[in-house]
């Protein structure tokens, strides 16, 4: 996906089995459910989200923020208030606040909740809304 999605895409676009498959592979592999699938999800979420890509022909498209994000060298920093929450997955584990600080001049919630993988908000999604909650409100009371 970051080095050729272009490629990646035309594959997958052409057969639907084979973007079931795609999917399913990632939603174990991404997901926080220490590689059992059906731990995590039901079976009708996940095939749920394959025909959704394939009817509207976007999971190409679903990879460009990845091979984006590797062409940019330098990012201008966020100087609004902003959060983080990291999720669960092993990409992230370690990932230093001063990194975040560094891009956010203006950090005002940093997270490290300890569940939820790459599809957080779809896997704690009550999780997440208590982060954006927290967030919202430490803006508020700075008012």
């Amino acid at each position: 996906m970051c080095t050729r999605p272009d490629t990646l895409a035309a594959a997958l676009a052409d057969s639907p089995a084979g973007l079931a498959a795609w999917i399913v592979d990632k939603y174990r592999a991404w997901s926080d459910c220490g590689g059992d699938l059906e731990s995590r999800w039901d079976k009708d979420t996940v095939l749920t989200v394959a025909p959704l890509y394939w009817a509207t022909g976007t999971i190409g498209s679903s990879f460009r923020q990845y091979y984006d994000y590797h062409l940019n060298e330098r990012v201008p920093p966020i100087t609004v208030p902003a959060a983080v929450t990291l999720s669960h997955e092993p990409a992230y584990a370690g990932y230093p606040r001063s990194l975040a600080e560094r891009q956010c001049t203006d950090l005002r919630h940093w997270s490290t909740p300890g569940r939820g993988g790459h599809f957080m908000a779809h896997e704690e999604p009550d999780q997440v809304a208590a982060e954006l909650r927290t967030f919202f409100r430490l803006l508020r009371d700075a008012r």
